[in-house]
């Protein structure tokens, strides 16, 4: 069981009999009253969204999940399919269930998946992540004074900021946490 102050952003805990991460956390302590946690969650299955307030000694329990390394194989208008490194099983998630990370899905990438239950509900990403740029407008000649940006188009087909020297066919760096540019690979 997770105490108050265990219950920090990330963490999986359970509510009712289905696993939820801890999206926010905001701790208030009033003068002579007991502490409160106001908590943001994120259904691991379903991926609805759900505020729930912890008060004094309340605890919650922690969710009895796994990680397993996976890979991803491919992706069709609604799944996402992936293959079990150590047993070679096969499984797919919904697209709504992996949510903004199918943007940087790339063939062949080893994931991490979480498991509750035996059953596959969320996958991590690595946070750095080598991608091909397959769409880069010109620099424009004499735009380059201070941070200048221009929109890419990976070969994920996800679309991202980066610097103006960045062209077509480049690999570069991308933090699938944030979207964002990080450097050439």
């Amino acid at each position: 069981m997770l105490t108050l102050s265990e219950i920090k952003t990330g963490k999986v805990i359970k509510v009712g009999d289905e696993p939820y991460v801890v999206v926010r956390t905001d701790h208030h302590k009033m003068g002579r009253g007991g502490a409160v946690l106001k908590t943001k969650l994120r259904n691991l299955i379903t991926g609805n969204m759900l505020e729930k307030t912890f008060q004094g000694n309340e605890k919650a329990e922690e969710a009895g999940t796994e990680t397993k390394k996976t890979n991803f194989m491919y992706k069709d208008e609604d799944q996402a399919y992936f293959m079990d490194n150590g047993s070679y099983e096969q499984f797919s998630l919904s697209l709504e269930q992996i949510g903004e990370k199918q943007k940087f899905l790339k063939e062949g990438t080893d994931v991490d998946t979480l498991y509750f239950n035996d059953k596959p509900v969320a996958i991590d990403l690595p946070i750095k992540m080598d991608l091909k740029v397959v769409s880069a407008p010109p620099g424009v000649k004499g735009n380059s004074a201070g941070n200048v940006n221009k929109q890419v188009e990976l070969e994920t087909g996800a679309k991202i900021n980066a610097p103006m020297f960045v062209n077509e066919g480049d690999i570069i760096k991308v933090n699938t946490d944030t979207g964002e540019y990080v450097a050439r690979a």
